[in-house]
């Protein structure tokens, strides 16, 4: 049991981390391609992103997020796999049993990596580095993958510790040293730092975390408002801003919930958009049932050839998680919005306002509204069975798309539907939130 100077016991944050999840899941199924450089997330020509690159593929500058194509030129010989998310979703699941063999408390920040609150634990799996151990033997034993592990007083420790423990280790750091740890880091290793705020630090000349601790906190607010503060909390490794603000395995609303596709030519066939328009809706729509929440405002998103972006958003008088009743307000959308005969690159479709809403009645059919909800709840059963691609609506066939492998996918493990009384499906699990990027 870790305790402070004083005597009061210190909290013990684990921040377990799958290594390279989505390739290593891959190699399960295909052992040859175990030590080869391999991009997950679409072919070579194809307008998409990486979703993840082997440790092989890493060597020569390959990493999430990166456009496919740029990732071929930077690693030619690499293997191209489009990915299977019903395969990382079930190894999700399976990683979240293990962890909940050591703590009650767990919260997978995505579909690789979570946080368990290990305070008070010492007696049943002993100290910090005993306990992390045991769980790396216990994960490789029951899935066959590896992790890293990262321990401290707070997430933000955990989370920063286990990514300077990668591949396969663990990495403690001793309660009162977190300054010390993080000093010399650079400032883009903070989580909730993105490209925009480093570059800001930078101009600023703080290229170090101990450049940003030495900074006084007023004059931080001044220059960042509230972000500022939760940074100047972040550089002594305090857990601020953002997901950090709530406790491990505690619930957090979604401010949004979206879907995006990029065809891989763009197209103005008016049938092939809308359907894909439907997908989109479906795929928004199951998100929502799968989270208990009723949005009123949906938005639509189109991107043209020549990268110009559109956003329109409609409010509705009655919040919805239907899918049929998204794709109607977005199809109104797109064809007021849709310069006609313009190719699209880009289509997308956000829902935000979230409502808590039991029922919504049909004034002149009270039943419809219900059995669309039968429907549904029958429709996600069978996705949660056989896959996201097993059922759908009739229109939105000519539009379907392989669904993009990304860290934050319908049926993350570890959280219960938060409203019972919103009537959810029969899901289990609820989607995640990412902290802001500051």
């Amino acid at each position: 049991m870790t305790r402070s100077p004083d005597g009061p016991m210190l909290r013990t944050i684990f921040h377990v981390d799958m290594d390279a999840f989505f390739v290593s899941v891959e190699e399960l199924y295909d052992p040859s391609l175990k030590g080869k450089p391999v991009v997950v997330g679409g072919q070579r020509d194809e307008r998409g992103v990486v979703s993840a690159a082997s440790y092989a593929a890493r060597k020569f500058g390959v990493h999430s997020a990166m456009p496919l194509r740029t990732a071929a030129r930077l690693c030619p010989q690499a293997i191209f796999v489009n990915g299977h998310p019903d395969r990382y979703r079930e190894y999700s699941i399976r990683v979240h049993e293990v962890l909940g063999k050591f703590s009650p408390l767990v919260e997978m920040a995505s579909v690789d990596e979570a946080y368990l609150d290990m305070t008070g634990t010492g007696r049943l799996h002993g100290p910090p580095l005993r306990s992390a151990d045991r769980l790396h033997d216990e994960m490789k034993s029951s899935t066959k993958l590896n992790c890293s592990i990262g321990i401290g007083t707070s997430r933000l420790i955990a989370k920063v510790s286990s990514a300077k423990a990668k591949p396969n280790g663990v990495l403690w750091i001793l309660p009162g040293q977190e300054a010390k740890f993080l000093a010399p880091l650079n400032v883009a290793d903070i989580p909730g730092v993105g490209k925009v705020m480093e570059q800001k630090l930078h101009a600023m000349n703080i290229q170090r975390v101990g450049d940003l601790a030495a900074l006084e906190e007023s004059d931080l607010e001044r220059r960042f408002g509230k972000w500022g503060l939760a940074l100047a909390g972040k550089s002594r490794g305090e857990d601020a801003g953002g997901w950090f603000d709530s406790e491990v395995g505690e619930h957090s609303d979604p401010k949004s919930i979206s879907h995006e596709h990029t065809f891989n030519e763009d197209t103005a066939d008016v049938a092939r958009l809308e359907s894909t328009l439907m997908r989109l809706s479906e795929m928004v729509g199951r998100r929502l049932r799968e989270g208990g929440y009723f949005a009123r405002t949906l938005q639509l998103k189109l991107r043209y050839s020549d990268f110009t972006t559109r956003t329109r958003a409609h409010s509705l008088d009655q919040p919805t998680q239907t899918d049929r009743e998204i794709f109607e307000t977005i199809r109104r959308l797109f064809h007021s919005n849709w310069k006609k005969g313009s190719p699209i690159r880009l289509l997308g479709v956000q829902t935000s306002n979230f409502e808590d809403r039991a029922e919504q009645l049909d004034l002149l059919d009270p039943t419809r509204y219900d059995r669309w909800q039968k429907v549904q709840s029958a429709a996600d059963h069978l996705r949660d069975k056989f896959g996201e691609s097993a059922i759908g609506l009739a229109t939105g066939m000519k539009g379907a798309f392989r669904e993009r492998t990304h860290e934050n996918p319908v049926g993350l493990p570890g959280k219960e539907v938060k409203k019972p009384h919103a009537k959810p499906p029969e899901t289990k699990h609820s989607r995640n939130v990412a902290p802001d990027d500051l």
